[in-house]
């Protein structure tokens, strides 16, 4: 347990000891404890009041999720789903990478590939309009996961700015996105080791 009296006194990684960065630790898994509900904050955050889509994003990922909810895909893809514009608020140009580095402890390699990679997926459907190539998607066609990035994009996301879609609340997605962040390592840093193996 954290002893909150006590304030540390080192300044710097290279003088703490080994009981500083166990107190760190402890800090670490209470906040970390919480992540679940700064992610559902995060989400609720997209729920702007002008949009130029159908519906904003809130709706839009609410809705993303309902339709692969509906179709029985995994919760993983379904959690992916609810969070894929997150990265949104703080990096509208590459929001992809953020929202799979986000998730990345928490998922297999092909729900963060997915993640990763959904807006240039999701380009087929609109860079012919603005001076891209829509096929920019097909550099990434050797990847086991190009299909089902495709299909993530076909049948959860391009189409989910219906407002009149029944679109589950969010409490419907809660208890599974908890469940799914309950699945992580941990540090990803601690699984690492010189030679490019894992630990333990």
């Amino acid at each position: 347990m954290l002893d909150k009296s006590h304030k540390p006194t080192w300044t710097s990684f290279e003088n703490a000891t080994k009981e500083d960065f166990l107190a760190v630790m402890d800090y670490e898994d209470a906040y970390n404890a919480a992540l679940p509900d700064r992610i559902l904050d995060a989400i609720r955050s997209l729920d702007e009041e002008w949009t130029p889509y159908p519906v904003n994003r809130y709706q839009h990922s609410l809705q993303a999720a309902t339709r692969a909810f509906e179709d029985g895909a995994d919760e993983e893809i379904v959690i992916a789903a609810l969070v894929h514009d997150t990265g949104d608020i703080l990096s509208p140009y590459n929001h992809g990478e953020l929202s799979a580095a986000m998730m990345k402890p928490y998922v297999s390699e092909r729900t963060y590939w997915i993640l990763k990679h959904h807006c240039v997926f999701q380009g087929y459907y609109y860079n012919h309009f603005l001076g891209g190539d829509r096929n920019a998607r097909d550099k990434y066609r050797d990847s086991p996961y190009w299909e089902d990035c495709r299909y993530f994009c076909h049948e959860y996301d391009q189409c989910a700015f219906d407002p009149d879609y029944p679109t589950k609340p969010l409490e419907f997605f809660e208890p599974m996105l908890r469940r799914v962040l309950s699945k992580g390592d941990g540090h990803m840093e601690l699984n690492e080791t010189a030679d490019g193996s894992k630990t333990a």
